[in-house]
């Protein structure tokens, strides 16, 4: 610290202290009041503050990020901010939300999604077996009528109905198998036909 530093330093350490004492000796009846008060607009601040500070964390988690088509046969999906790709599907003309899954060797539907498709998740036959994070499972085999992402369409697609339960359904290799290159490039899956 130089001379000019340590004199500013010194100022703002009387100003301060001139502040401090002002407060306290206006505020003597309602001390206790007045400490909640600055507490509640202190953490306000910080709250402020942090928020500003993670603003594009924020928005990137309220603001759904889609994929995008660049040109004919050709999809970017930007990681999400858990980490995973995620895309909306048109299954049999319902817009389905999957996590591309590159372990996952199958469509797989939850109940959830199998039913706004039209199936009847309670009346599949459950004879197939994957083995999840979570353990085996059983599945049901399905034939879905066709998948549209953008201008891109798969007619008559093998997929499985997971009995257990699934929070979101996957889309996995024997759909990304379609496409000719899967590549991972920054933030973003491009998936190209």
């Amino acid at each position: 610290m130089n001379g000019d530093q340590i004199g500013e330093m010194t100022y703002l350490v009387v100003l301060g202290a001139a502040v401090v004492f002002w407060f306290v000796t206006s505020h003597r009846q309602s001390f206790g009041k007045t400490i909640q008060q600055l507490l509640a607009w202190v953490l306000i601040g910080l709250g402020v503050v942090a928020a500003y500070g993670m603003w594009d964390d924020i928005r990137s988690t309220v603001t759904p990020t889609a994929a995008s088509f660049e040109s004919e046969g050709a999809i970017e999906i930007p990681r999400g901010m858990d980490g995973h790709y995620h895309m909306t599907v048109e299954v049999n003309g319902a817009p389905i939300s999957f996590i591309v899954d590159t372990g996952a060797s199958q469509i797989v539907l939850n109940k959830t999604d199998a039913r706004r498709i039209g199936l009847d998740p309670e009346a599949l036959p459950y004879f197939g077996r994957a083995m999840t994070a979570n353990g085996e499972v059983r599945t049901a085999p399905v034939k879905l009528d066709e998948l549209r992402v953008g201008g891109i369409v798969d007619r008559n697609v093998a997929a499985q109905v997971n009995e257990g339960e699934l929070s979101k359904s996957l889309l996995g290799m024997s759909y990304l198998q379609r496409f000719e290159q899967v590549t991972i490039a920054g933030n973003k899956l491009i998936l190209k036909r």
